[in-house]
């Protein structure tokens, strides 16, 4: 690891993590565009796994940027309009049921992730990814174990992406009332697999995963 600063000295470029953080895997500097990563959807029987990228603003800071986990449904919009009109680029990525069914859910989302990045509309010089691995993005990248609380870029990108796929179960659920997507999202609970057993799999079902593939054969 090169020599760096400490980090009261050199704080992020879009402004300070919530704890003392820097890079390992390669070396951060001042004003580098950092894109925060984050995924949505590895657990639930159905529909894509998002994933969002962001890249934010130094000089429009985003008051309250925190893992979505732990925010409400409500303080999550407003954070997502906030993002999506201060940051400096956003992008989505997805990576939808059947491609979960052929890859497996790792590898399915690592492409999601990629695909946002991808997608963004201004070049980023490293990715910051919430979790322990990080797929290949063709530039410097680093995971971080509970960055979606630690990281703001991260924790905008944990935003945009539950904003995203839950708007998709309430759309799923407009659709397919007795499944109860509103409620569970798509996750394995007790209602989503008491419906599966009784109505059987949606076409936006993952094939692979246990509750389905059983639901198939009975």
């Amino acid at each position: 690891m090169s020599a760096q600063a400490p980090f009261s000295e050199h704080p992020f470029s879009e402004y300070p993590a919530a704890e003392p953080w820097l890079p390992t895997l390669f070396v951060w500097r001042p004003a580098m565009r950092l894109a925060g990563v984050d995924e949505v959807g590895r657990g639930p029987l159905i529909g894509a796994v998002v994933t969002a990228a962001v890249i934010l603003d130094p000089a429009r800071p985003i008051p309250g940027l925190a893992d979505s986990k732990r925010l409400s449904e409500k303080r999550r919009d407003q954070l997502a309009l906030a993002i999506r009109d201060s940051a400096l680029a956003w992008s989505l990525g997805r990576a939808e049921a059947a491609e979960i069914d052929t890859l497996n859910i790792y590898q399915a989302t690592m492409l999601a992730m990629q695909r946002a990045v991808a997608g963004l509309g201004l070049a980023a010089d490293g990715v910051l990814v919430d979790g322990n691995r990080a797929p290949d993005f063709g530039l410097p990248a680093e995971p971080v174990v509970k960055g979606d609380g630690r990281i703001p870029a991260i924790s905008a990108a944990s935003i945009l992406a539950k904003v995203a796929r839950d708007a998709e179960m309430q759309q799923l659920h407009a659709r397919h009332p007795e499944y109860g997507f509103d409620r569970h999202k798509g996750y394995p609970t007790a209602v989503h697999l008491a419906a599966l057993e009784r109505y059987g799999p949606l076409p936006e079902h993952r094939r692979s995963f246990a509750p389905v593939a059983r639901a198939l054969i009975e």
